[in-house]
């Protein structure tokens, strides 16, 4: 069994203990230690309480550094009873209402998922119900002190300060990105105009679609710096032109021009259309 410790006297195993027992360590380190007077052996003893102290303390230390972790994963914590999309109790399904209310950027973590995590917080917060909610590692409050912050404007205050309020402007761009590409069937974002392009990218891709017959709309994304680097984070593509239907990214320049050139454009693009209508 570990831990396993040996009581050595003069040289000899004078007594053991199996198991983290404190009080029986204890209690068999002070009996050897008042029964000899060697002080190197003393020494030693000591040495060793010293360390399984250490020891026995390091679950304690582990709990903590996990508690630590957990409530530094992101500025707003809630610990709570099931998940932001499955609550499974009243309380915490009332606060996630409140804070999707807000528009606030949190984490969360199931306090039913760990037993050691569910009763060290408590302890840790002095705080002894669920849920609790967390700003920046220091304790908000429960579901009463929040619903109070909320009818009272506070909690948006406190959350705003804090910089854990949702970014609007982008979820704003997103909508106006998603109405751009649905403007149209078919969509080119691209530099300049069908008839005017400003790349040779751009005016390729213009040739490829008008030999295929595809009709298409276009942005200009030069008229627009807003549009031109958001729609590079949404689509997750650096460059332009970009294709798209139905909302859907074809491709760029290449892809096009590979898939004109194996005469699957128009097939691909109207195929699409279609499904995704």
């Amino acid at each position: 069994m570990v831990p396993h410790f040996l009581f050595i006297k003069n040289g000899s195993v004078v007594d053991t203990l199996e198991g983290a027992e404190p009080a029986v360590l204890t209690t068999k380190i002070t009996a050897l230690l008042s029964s000899s007077n060697n002080n190197e052996t003393n020494g030693a003893i000591l040495q060793a309480s010293t360390a399984t102290t250490t020891t026995n303390s390091k679950p304690a230390q582990t709990l903590q550094d996990r508690l630590n972790a957990l409530l530094s994963q992101h500025p707003v914590m809630l610990f709570m009873k099931g998940s932001k999309d499955s609550p499974k109790c009243g309380f915490s399904s009332r606060v996630v209402q409140v804070l999707d209310k807000v528009g606030a950027d949190y984490g969360s973590f199931d306090i039913l998922s760990n037993e050691e995590v569910r009763q060290g917080l408590k302890e840790y917060s002095q705080w002894p119900t669920y849920p609790q909610l967390y700003l920046n590692g220091e304790l908000l409050g429960g579901h009463d002190i929040i619903m109070e912050l909320e009818e009272t404007g506070e909690l948006k205050s406190e959350l705003a300060k804090a910089g854990a309020l949702k970014d609007h402007s982008k979820s704003d761009m997103i909508m106006r990105l998603e109405k751009l590409l649905h403007s149209e069937p078919v969509m080119l974002i691209m530099k300049g105009t069908p008839d005017e392009p400003q790349c040779g990218f751009s005016r390729k891709v213009v040739e490829a679609l008008r030999k295929e017959g595809i009709a298409f709309g276009s942005f200009n994304i030069l008229e627009d710096e807003g549009v031109r680097q958001g729609l590079k984070e949404y689509s997750n593509w650096p460059t332009y032109p970009q294709l798209y239907a139905q909302g859907e990214l074809v491709g760029g320049c290449d892809i096009v021009l590979d898939m004109a050139e194996s005469a699957e454009l128009k097939s691909t693009v109207e195929e699409m259309v279609s499904k995704l209508a």
